[in-house]
């Protein structure tokens, strides 16, 4: 059995899945379908990117661990690819160990092997692509050109992976071979990166700690890029004991990417697989972007669409069908809702939806839902049937090259022509002829094979509902294999056609344009409430840094608290100050409760004269802010500071 290996990149978990996530995954899933079908035994592997300075960042904002922050992430991309009917037959995640224990024998593999040396940074990052730039790489504001959003120099010690060397090898890839789909990118990559001279390329960072250590040299991470890409080879087994799938399914047929991350995959991954003698992969599929507006889609634009809502209205294969057929390979598609809804009612409703309504009403107005066997075949249907003879063939083409908006206009095509024959042959003018029911039985069983054919092939991309039109129209598992759709004829001729609902409803509209924008203006973010005024006391009068200097500040960490039993107001503290602990006491019980304390560092007033309050002594003060509603607010330092430390 011949073995297909297709490849999503691996997301970048540092926010909800949105519509704008969908294509790649939803575009490898139909081809990885469409190859089962054929017959090959299929690998088809997505995943998450966990690891970078962003992650830690956002983590740190939220208060949790960098993994407890994608965990929470890496469910919700779970359920959105179990909603889209996601047949993926493996995730990696890639704080999984058995990658990271690869990744930490590559990157050694690589220093081992000359490849990998240490040197120093200074440049310009760009911290949510995770991404190095040069200057004249920048855009015309000096901003990232992914992204668009401000650099910031960055200058720390590093280790650099020798690009050089491969970059004659890399543009022959680009230029010479069809490894990059479509061929039209491979200019722009080799004049903007190769021909200005490949630059080595920054391999570990020690600015942030989230991220796989580098066994001989601790104290910098792996570059999330060498730990992202290599993915694609550890999944499989790869410099680990955890799969032994790679010499089954390396190298991969397809790896499919947004054009965003093309570099990565097309430059920095060709030239590590080369400086570890390992096969390249056949082919790089680049496509688009999902636009609104003509803005890529993304949260941090504040334009993204939640699929979920969709999905709920229209059903998770029209959304899939949609996107699919907006986007060429390589090019954008631009999304809106008036743009999806019509879609959905001229090929889905109109199209499809009509032409299996019409076909499964009328065998069973006429014949009571199971034709006779007797045939009269006329000139007119030697068309259909030759477009239908001929359509498996040229999807067939259109998924290997990975032109998937073009094998749907394919298969419409035929949608399309079969809805023309109703029309030449007037069915309903046949049935009112007794003389003419043979023909009309030819008409009709005709139609049903059509519809076979197009939903057998239709079902890779549309999962959910074409057993329903197999439902409609008689078909049997084996009527709708690859085999039986590259032939006409296959159903009984006696077939029994099952009446039922309207698989694709039209959708009215102007209606549903107003009831989405309702959803969109409900879910918007609420506008906060005004901060209430607020007038600060008077300055206290000026002292001098000396009469400072008497105030000592120090970090403590509150281990314990509990109310003082004679008073509403105070708190009992326990605090690790960094000399052996001690006891405060503090008026802040009408806004914290114990618990929301402790684990909590604070700053204490550390040489502040003992006193006793409601009978219990406290050794010093714990600063505190006024609050414009007149509360406090306890004042907390950076929690990584240590115990003890002076604030000055």
């Amino acid at each position: 059995m011949s073995k297909f290996y297709i490849t999503t990149p691996i997301y970048y978990p540092s926010g909800d899945p949105h519509i704008g996530h969908c294509y790649t995954t939803v575009a490898c899933d139909s081809i990885a379908r469409y190859k089962r079908m054929q017959g090959f035994d299929v690998m088809f592997l997505t995943g998450t990117d966990e690891h970078g300075q962003k992650i830690e960042e956002k983590a740190k904002e939220q208060g949790i661990t960098p993994k407890e922050y994608v965990d929470d992430k890496v469910a919700g991309f779970k359920k959105l690819w179990e909603y889209m009917n996601i047949s993926y037959d493996r995730y990696i995640r890639t704080t999984d160990d058995y990658h990271v224990e690869a990744v930490q024998k590559i990157f050694k593999e690589l220093y081992d092997r000359g490849y990998i040396y240490k040197g120093s940074y200074k440049g310009k990052y760009c911290t949510p692509c995770e991404s190095f730039w040069t200057e004249s790489q920048l855009d015309e504001k000096g901003c990232c050109p992914e992204c668009h959003r401000p650099v910031k120099e960055a200058e720390e010690e590093a280790y650099f992976f020798k690009m050089s060397p491969f970059a004659d090898r890399i543009e022959k890839l680009l230029t010479e071979t069809d490894y990059l789909r479509p061929k039209t990118r491979a200019v722009e990559l080799v004049n903007n990166f190769i021909k200005p001279g490949l630059e080595d390329l920054c391999v570990s960072r020690t600015s942030f700690t989230w991220g796989i250590p580098v066994t001989f040299d601790p104290k910098h991470v792996v570059y999330v890029w060498v730990d992202a890409l290599s993915n694609y080879a550890t999944a499989l087994g790869f410099m680990n004991d955890h799969y032994s799938d790679y010499d089954k399914y390396w190298p991969a047929d397809v790896h499919m990417v947004a054009k965003d991350i093309m570099r990565f995959h097309a430059i920095i991954w060709p030239a590590i697989l080369m400086a570890l003698d390992q096969p390249l992969p056949k082919h790089l599929a680049v496509h688009g972007w999902i636009t609104f507006n003509g803005q890529k889609m993304s949260k941090s634009l504040g334009n993204v669409v939640d699929p979920f809502v969709l999905g709920e209205r229209y059903g998770a294969d029209a959304i899939r069908y949609h996107i699919l057929r907006e986007m060429a390979l390589g090019a954008d598609s631009s999304f809106s809702n008036e743009i999806m809804i019509n879609r959905i009612n001229s090929d889905l409703a109109n199209g499809l939806g009509n032409l299996v309504s019409r076909t499964v009403a009328m065998a069973d107005k006429y014949f009571g839902g199971t034709l006779p066997t007797d045939r009269d075949e006329g000139d007119v249907d030697k068309e259909l049937i030759a477009a239908v003879e001929g359509l498996r063939a040229k999807v067939d083409v259109c998924v290997d090259e990975t032109r998937l908006k073009n094998a749907l206009e394919e298969i419409f095509t035929v949608v399309d022509r079969s809805n023309k024959y109703i029309d030449e042959t007037e069915p309903w003018k046949l049935g009112k002829d007794e003389s003419k029911k043979v023909r009309l039985a030819s008409v009709l069983y005709n139609l049903l094979e059509a519809i076979r054919v197009i939903s057998a092939l239709l079902a890779p991309f549309m999962p959910t509902d074409m057993p329903k039109v197999w439902e409609q129209i008689g078909a049997k598992a084996e009527d709708v294999t690859y085999e039986a759709a590259g032939r006409f004829g296959v159903l009984p001729a006696d077939v029994t056609v099952h009446k039922g609902a309207i698989i694709f409803p039209r959708i009215d509209v102007d209606k549903e344009i107003e009831e989405l924008n309702a959803i969109i203006k409900n879910n918007e973010p609420k506008e906060e409430a005004a901060e209430p005024d607020f007038t600060p006391d008077e300055l206290a009068a000026q002292i001098t840094i000396d009469d400072f200097a008497k105030a000592d500040l120090r970090v403590a960490l509150v281990k314990s608290a509990e109310k003082v039993k004679k008073s509403k107001k105070l708190l009992c503290l326990q605090l690790d100050d960094g000399f052996g602990g001690r006891q405060v006491v503090s008026g802040i019980a009408p806004w914290y409760a114990p618990e929301d304390l402790v684990g909590k560092k604070v700053i204490i007033v550390a040489n502040l004269a003992p006193a006793k309050l409601c009978g219990v002594e406290s050794q010093g003060m714990i600063l505190a802010a006024d609050t414009p509603d007149g509360g406090a607010a306890v004042v907390f330092p950076d929690q990584s500071l240590p115990c003890g430390s002076k604030i000055r």
